[in-house]
């Protein structure tokens, strides 16, 4: 004897299935609009303008992630700091949220207030770090943070946790920055960020990235590194623009694999080196002169205040000048360190905190 189904069973399973499809399509439409507000959240937090200094050049290129419903916290910034010197940032979030767009809100806000009571990129760091902490959440940041002297093409440099600088010089040197760094910003109190300085030359550029750029499934981060100093090798001995290096690095962002948010910020020098040969020597300390390779004879390169277009459309000429020794110099306090990733004489050195 064969069993049959009430008819009214099959009108309850439909309307079941109705209703769960339903919710489905609810919780998809809020994800999708968390997702739009993130991402309108998070680019109205990028500036929109870049301070301007004569013979330097700065370029920023952004993609938000594209991967799904995820949204990231990856973020840039430049600003002109209280001494008439230049801060720049670059950094990521942990997670692909809405809250973790919020909380990259939080750390660029944060870091440009208190860049108004110290400009040391170690000590700015350090004060970012506890003011997270203080917050109380649970995000955390990478972050690097560097301030840029134009009147003598000084970059001083501290990272928390983020990924090494590329630099490049206009006579064929390129390699990455060998400088320690802190842990992430919101994780540990107390803790100290060491500051590195470099000094970029005529022609030389320096290249700032987030992860997306240079790591994913398809390539490991010495992968995508590698492939960030050829760009920025061949674009400073060609003497590309700014704008043109940050356009090529943010393009092979398409090779890691992924579609996670991805940003690149580049500092370009095409300044006149005889304009600066006559200014005088600075000072990291008090009677401490840096110059090239922490050598005693210092020799400032740099520009004076200019104009530049914060897309990146403007970026430097990367104009051949000076001696062989035109380019990115890393300078020690106080002792040189003769290092360099192609094994030139370049210098590269740390400054403990």
């Amino acid at each position: 004897m064969s069993r049959t189904r009430p008819p009214d069973d099959g009108d309850e399973l439909l309307a079941r299935l109705g209703a769960l499809t339903a919710q489905a399509r609810e919780r998809a439409e809020l994800q999708r609009s968390q997702v739009e507000l993130a991402i309108a959240l998070q680019r109205g937090m990028l500036p929109r303008d870049l301070p301007a200094a004569d013979g330097f050049h700065l370029a920023v290129r952004y993609t938000p992630a594209t991967h799904g419903l995820s949204v990231g916290g990856d973020w840039y910034d430049a600003f002109r700091l209280p001494d008439g010197r230049i801060g720049l940032s670059i950094g990521d979030v942990q997670g692909h949220n809405i809250e973790a767009a919020a909380f990259m809100g939080q750390v660029r806000v944060g870091l440009r207030a208190l860049a108004s009571v110290t400009g040391d990129p170690g000590d700015l760091l350090a004060r970012t770090n506890e003011l997270l902490l203080a917050l109380g959440t649970d995000l955390f940041a990478t972050c690097t943070f560097m301030r840029l002297d134009p009147a003598t093409g000084l970059l001083e440099s501290a990272r928390a946790g983020h990924i090494p600088c590329v630099w490049a010089t206009a006579d064929g040197r390129s390699g990455i920055t060998d400088d320690e760094t802190g842990p992430p910003l919101g994780v540990a109190a107390g803790t100290p960020y060491p500051v590195t300085r470099h000094r970029l030359t005529t022609g030389g550029v320096f290249v700032l990235v987030t992860d997306g750029v240079v790591e994913g499934p398809s390539m490991n981060l010495d992968e995508g590194l590698d492939q960030v100093v050829r760009l920025a090798g061949v674009a400073a001995v060609a003497g590309l623009e700014a704008s043109s290096l940050a356009a090529a690095v943010i393009k092979g962002a398409e090779r890691v694999g992924h579609a996670d948010d991805a940003a690149v910020l580049v500092i370009g020098h095409d300044g006149q080196d005889e304009d600066m040969r006559n200014a005088p020597p600075t000072h990291d300390g008090p009677g401490t002169p840096t110059g090239p390779g922490g050598r005693d004879t210092p020799r400032p390169e740099g520009g004076h205040p200019g104009t530049d277009n914060p897309d990146g459309r403007d970026g430097g000429d990367g104009e051949d000048g000076g001696d062989a020794r035109d380019g990115l110099q890393d300078t020690p306090e106080g002792a040189a360190g003769p290092a360099s990733r192609d094994g030139s004489d370049a210098a590269t050195g740390r400054d403990g905190a």
